[in-house]
């Protein structure tokens, strides 16, 4: 009998022993939370998926990209004439969205659309159709299983200012939880001054151009351009301006309509010769389409041609000359300045530069997560790569879209202008800009800084834990134990007695 309590006694404490210690620690549900946002930016949209733990981080959520799909077609903003087309161009991406977010969580996903510079010029523009677009993405959204958030064009002021989060998310600048990377961006972080201060954003657009930063001194000098975030427990005074009509795009757009007004009297035969194509290459424009838009309708007049005929030259210096006529640094009503008469304090920290900064400067081979290619080397292989005939370049890049790849000799000698003589970098504080693609999973741009502050307004959730609090755990695991110790003591002392005492008790 004393055998069988004593090995029912230790089985039992042995159960409870794994019991307690199986359940106490088996995998906690994931409480994961999506969100979707879609960038209508003026070439093309692309929608990017999300996820966040529902367990908040000093009142914002920890937010990671997880999915990202480049939607067929132009910029929603391109469906002008056809507006009914805009949202069903988004079809195919939101599908892929419901193939990514678990399906029970469709209808508490929230889905968002924030349009960018093509569609604030085409607001500009023509409202009625700009209208009509949203309409038609708005009817889109709303159709998808997902909880339709809004549909909206954001100011310039909206899309610097979230991609300075990012930038600084990605970086780890908010809080000191650095997510795996490559080994680069691991070297990359290391090499920057201190983790702890934040980070410039450059951004470079079809449409407009974004700087943004905090400024070394509290300036009230142009409080329009200053703007408060509180992220992860803490307050962030940041200096940002968007300047519209100055995105790769538009800039060349206006760069052929002041040459066309600057060549009017010596055109022959409605040729131009343009320094920023390569020798070699030729475009036909309609003079209506490249002064139909606000960026360049100002500088329209009669001209006796209906066409343009553009005849490549590859001349680098020439072109510089050209585009910086662009900026206007005649005025300024401030301390210091950009270009155009706008405020612009002392610039201060290193900065990421990304969306076409880095697409045009990783084409060109000047991008690099060890160390920033020096500005007289960059300014070096532009001007090479401008020389180069298009006979030559064109089969070289057979890979490339023609269109494309005859604008990255504009498209590089416009942004060393626009660095350089818009924001004032030098050869000194030329290597604090970092180009940037991609950190880690997540693209740099806008959109994950526009979700980052979104979860300030997403209410918290209460963890998953545990189903014991840790010292009810730790308590039953120790009168487990005991037990099961006094079971086995108790079995020892029974079968190792003396065996005088033995038989005394028999």
């Amino acid at each position: 009998k004393i055998l069988l309590i004593l090995g029912f006694l230790s089985t039992l404490a042995v159960i409870a022993l794994i019991a307690v210690a199986v359940t106490q620690n088996k995998p906690l549900p994931k409480n994961i939370k999506y969100g979707i946002v879609l960038d209508a930016g003026s070439s093309h949209t692309n929608l990017y998926v999300y996820e966040w733990p529902a367990e908040k981080e000093n009142d914002t959520g920890v937010v990671q990209q997880v999915e990202v799909c480049k939607v067929e077609g132009p910029g929603i903003s391109g469906y002008a004439h056809d507006t009914e087309k805009a949202g069903p161009s988004l079809a195919q991406c939101l599908r892929q969205a419901e193939e990514v977010i678990p399906s029970k969580q469709h209808q508490e996903t929230p889905v968002y659309l924030g349009a960018t510079a093509g569609m604030r010029l085409l607001s500009l523009e023509n409202r009625s159709a700009a209208e009509k677009v949203l309409s038609s993405v708005e009817k889109t959204l709303r159709s998808a299983p997902f909880n339709f958030q809004g549909a909206r064009i954001i100011s310039g002021q909206e899309e610097g200012a979230y991609g300075w989060i990012t930038i600084n998310y990605l970086l780890g600048n908010f809080k000191q939880v650095l997510y795996q990377r490559q080994s680069g961006w691991t070297k990359l972080l290391h090499s920057l001054k201190s983790i702890s201060e934040t980070s410039g954003a450059l951004d470079l657009g079809g449409a407009s151009t974004q700087i943004t930063f905090v400024p070394n001194e509290d300036s009230r000098e142009s409080p329009e351009n200053l703007l408060y975030f509180r992220l992860y427990g803490k307050d962030y005074l940041v200096y940002t301006h968007s300047f519209l009509c100055y995105g790769k795009d538009q800039a060349l757009q206006q760069k052929l309509a002041e040459d066309l007004q600057a060549s009017t009297s010596t055109l022959d035969n409605s040729s131009l010769l343009d320094p920023c194509f390569h020798q070699g290459y030729q475009r036909t424009i309609d003079i209506s389409d490249l002064f139909k838009n606000p960026c360049t309708s100002a500088k329209k007049k009669q001209f006796p041609f209906r066409q343009l005929y553009i005849q490549g030259e590859g001349d680098y210096q020439k072109c510089r000359r050209n585009i910086q006529k662009l900026f206007d640094k005649t005025h300024c009503p401030y301390s210091s300045c950009s270009f155009n008469g706008i405020y612009l304090p002392p610039l201060q920290g290193d900065f990421g530069a990304f969306s076409a900064f880095y697409f045009v400067m990783n084409f060109l081979n000047l991008t690099s997560e060890q160390s920033p290619v020096a500005l007289d080397k960059v300014t070096s292989a532009i001007e090479s790569f401008c020389a180069r005939p298009w006979h030559e370049v064109k089969p070289a890049y057979h890979q490339i879209k023609e269109k494309y790849l005859s604008e990255y000799c504009f498209s590089g000698a416009y942004i060393l202008s626009l660095l350089e003589n818009g924001y004032k970098f030098t050869e000194k504080n030329w290597q604090r800009i970092h180009f940037l693609g991609k950190i880690g999973s997540s693209d740099a741009g806008w959109t994950l800084g526009y979700m980052l502050n979104l979860t300030n307004m997403i209410p918290a959730e209460e963890p998953a834990v545990p189903p014991l609090s840790h010292g009810s755990y730790v308590g039953l695991m120790v009168l487990c134990s005991l037990v099961l110790v006094a079971v086995i003591l108790f079995a020892w002392l029974l079968f190792h007695k003396p065996k005088c005492l033995q038989k005394g008790i028999v």
